[in-house]
């Protein structure tokens, strides 16, 4: 599977996207004899096989990705410039002109014709400026988290117990990247012998008034209520 973040730079580059979303995903992937057999399942009306990849098989993620990449590859050799980026069922098509963007695209759609592979008119986004892609926004001004992913992270609760601040730094680890200094803020307040300490003593050990608040005030992402003024959300 390819990294999101590798998949998320330079696309600021571009004036013009289209975001693509394929309408059948899983379904367009048909199963083998041997993969019928083993992803059998019974029910009270009796044992029943796929014929088509169903959601929730483990490596049915990478046999689409496969599938979508060695579909279009082709056509990404058309051009030494990468004009494309396909995760699973999305594709995002990008260019520098509106002309350049629709010669992409009508090959890109030919591409899918040959190969059986059918794209949602409704759930696409067709040449616009900014498109949402992998859980961000993407525009020639460059990168922005989704106001609907960041509205979530910043109604959290604050935790009050070590497991609770594990669970919740590892929910602002895929908006790291608009966190100023992230990797140093998380652990200001919490070292690393502070972990052992309380977790060898106490894994449920409760976090005082002042460790909270100082430490969630050096993530500038997450808006903290508390008695001193914040700097509110940034990104």
């Amino acid at each position: 599977m390819p990294l999101i973040n590798d998949m998320l730079e330079d696309l600021n580059k571009f004036l013009w996207y289209c975001s693509l979303d394929m309408a059948s995903a899983l379904w367009v992937v048909s199963m083998t004899e041997r993969a019928r057999l083993i992803s059998a399942f019974i029910t009270p009306f009796g044992l029943f096989e796929w014929n088509r990849m169903p959601f929730g098989i483990k490596n049915a993620p990478q046999i689409d990705q496969r599938l979508i990449d060695n579909a279009l590859y082709g056509y990404l050799k058309i051009s030494a410039d990468v004009s494309y980026d396909s995760y699973i069922d999305d594709i995002l098509v990008i260019a520098d002109s509106w002309e350049t963007l629709c010669n992409k695209v009508d090959q890109l759609l030919e591409t899918c014709d040959k190969w059986n592979l059918s794209i949602s008119v409704v759930k696409s986004f067709w040449g616009l400026r900014k498109v949402d892609y992998l859980g961000h926004q993407v525009s020639v001004d460059g990168l922005e988290g989704h106001p609907k992913d960041l509205q979530p992270l910043a109604d959290l609760s604050f935790p009050s117990t070590l497991r609770a601040m594990q669970s919740f730094l590892g929910s602002l680890n895929y908006y790291s990247r608009f966190i100023e200094d992230f990797a140093i803020s998380v652990l200001y307040e919490l070292r690393e012998s502070d972990f052992h300490e309380i977790t060898r003593k106490n894994p449920e050990k409760v976090w005082s008034r002042k460790q909270t608040v100082t430490f969630a005030r050096k993530l500038p992402l997450v808006k903290i209520d508390g008695p001193e003024p914040n700097e509110g959300s940034r990104c």
